[in-house]
């Protein structure tokens, strides 16, 4: 596992939010962080029952409908959405007592949520993952063999209205060759940890004093 930092409460962890188009392959992408770096995924609470081999705190946070609907009265989610009659959403204070913590926290969503999240929560990274051409983006979609041609023809035209999103971003990666993509990806968690932050006087005067 590739070591980014000492978890560290005096240096907060960061929240980077990984979204773009279906099969982009954001989802990969951030499997291979929690693979290859000490990265923690955020996990959604949600109101479906658990599904065979999911497992609680894991998979989801699952809850009751009235809990949920509590917590979202209580402003406790950075962003949720109802899907097929069931609610999903993003625990807000798991987030924020993990990057107190000094631990980063990844999490994909799809767009719309992520603009959520923006609203919630400015300070986190925002990533948007595109594949290299809506060519490819066709011929993945196709590989899976599991939709029509009118529903991938759909799904290529949501895209491009998704992607009119793009500047609303920090970063962009194009996921052509996935190792380049995880690479750049990786990058730019380091990157940030690098910038300069409010706390760097209190090094400075650190290194008056041992002058």
């Amino acid at each position: 596992m590739e070591k980014k930092y000492d978890a560290n409460p005096n240096h907060p962890g960061k929240l980077f939010v990984i979204s773009g188009p279906s099969g982009a392959g954001k989802g990969t992408i951030c499997r291979r962080l929690l693979e290859e770096t000490d990265i923690e995924l955020s996990v959604s609470m949600t109101t479906r029952a658990p599904r065979n081999g999911e497992v609680e705190g894991i998979s989801y946070f699952f809850t009751d409908r009235d809990t949920f609907i509590e917590r979202v009265n209580a402003g406790g989610f950075l962003e949720y959405a109802e899907v097929y009659g069931n609610y999903y959403g993003t625990p807000k204070q798991l987030v924020i007592d993990k990057l107190k913590e000094g631990i980063d926290v990844v999490l994909e969503i799809d767009i719309q949520g992520a603009m959520k999240v923006k609203e919630n929560y400015p300070d986190g990274i925002f990533i948007f993952i595109l594949p290299p051409s809506m060519s490819e983006l066709r011929k993945r979609i196709t590989g899976r063999g599991t939709e029509t041609e009118d529903a991938i023809n759909l799904r290529l035209s949501k895209t491009l209205s998704e992607i009119s999103y793009i500047d609303k971003y920090d970063y962009c990666v194009v996921n052509g060759l996935l190792e380049e993509a995880v690479s750049r990806v990786k990058s730019i968690i380091v990157a940030e940890h690098s910038r300069v932050a409010e706390d760097v006087r209190t090094l400075i005067e650190r290194y008056e004093e041992e002058i």
